[in-house]
């Protein structure tokens, strides 16, 4: 019975000692009745030495992206992580204008058969636990990139497919503005026929034409693209990247439905083909995840919104 025990506590000992913090986590947070809109996203790389941790923050807000390195403590009895000390875009900033707040990363680990996971919150430090509320999240451990060797793939590849990347103020140059007018070239219409239309989003504007910006989304890793509208060629082998491919586009306003579509030439270094396309009618802004690849194509539908009947008002 006692040799039962023994080996019993043993065991315990070897499977709390392996339930370490080292890897790749990633997850959401949300700042306490602050709202879907105020959502963060966030990945940690850590490396861990004994009661030592060490590592890289990323996390995206809105149009921002930061990143940080980390240094903390980890107790592996009580399981408990400490990060002192990020700074943290207020929820409440607004774009092109942030406020940091200072805050401490405090989880706990929890392992599961099923998958472990960090749950937690950053807490402000000091004064500014008046004005700065704690953002709760859980993050995951992504077990496929726990080999050191994958880390740095296992990130590109995160953020091309969650495609959670928007443009900032530094990213909003024109790379190039195309004229909207058919082009030829045979085989890419071809293709494009023979591909599935895959409708990424439906959107209803109030004018006769919108502006649509073309960014690469995730990573930049060599996409190139084709844009249709209503099944009309308008440019081919455009490389994606932080600035803007640029369309000033004119609805065909005998259609009850526009269609805007993304053809892709390549996959780039990092498949599906992704792109983040903006478009504004000049009232409002729509920000479309498109995903092509080379039997798909993304397709924007825009509808254009009815005119009210003369004296009745639109409820806001």
């Amino acid at each position: 019975m006692k040799k039962w025990l023994l080996a019993s506590l043993l065991l315990l000992t070897l499977a709390g000692s392996a339930q370490n913090v080292n890897g790749y986590w990633y997850g959401s947070g949300n700042v306490q009745n602050g709202g879907s809109a105020n959502n963060y996203l966030f990945e940690l790389l850590i490396r861990q030495n004994g009661a030592k941790v060490e590592g890289i923050v990323n996390y995206y807000f809105k149009n921002t992206f930061r990143s940080f390195k980390i240094n903390g403590n980890y107790n592996s009895a009580t399981r408990l992580i400490t990060l002192p000390n990020i700074p943290v875009t207020y929820y409440g900033s607004r774009i092109n204008m942030e406020v940091d707040c200072p805050m401490d990363f405090v989880a706990q680990l929890k392992v599961s058969k099923v998958s472990s996971d960090m749950k937690g919150s950053f807490v402000s430090r000091g004064s500014y636990k008046n004005t700065c509320p704690e953002i709760f999240f859980n993050i995951t451990l992504n077990k496929e990139a726990g080999n050191q060797d994958s880390v740095l793939t296992a990130l590109r590849l995160y953020k091309e497919s969650r495609q959670v990347w928007s443009p900032s103020g530094y990213d909003t140059l024109t790379a190039v503005t195309v004229v909207q007018r058919p082009v030829v070239n045979f085989v890419i219409d071809n293709q494009y026929k023979e591909r599935e239309k895959v409708v990424a989003q439906e959107i209803e504007v109030d004018g006769d034409s919108v502006s649509v910006d073309f960014y690469d989304n995730g990573e930049v890793d060599g996409d190139s693209i084709a844009v249709f509208m209503n099944d009309k060629l308008l440019t081919f082998n455009r490389l994606l990247s932080t600035s803007a491919v640029h369309f000033n586009m004119k609805l065909d306003t005998s259609k009850a439905v526009n269609e805007i579509g993304m053809f892709a030439n390549n996959l780039g270094a990092l498949p599906p083909n992704t792109a983040l396309m903006i478009v504004s009618d000049g009232k409002k802004r729509f920000e479309v995840r498109m995903a092509s690849s080379l039997d798909k194509n993304a397709i924007l539908r825009i509808k254009r919104k009815k005119p009210l009947p003369p004296g009745q008002v639109e409820l806001k």
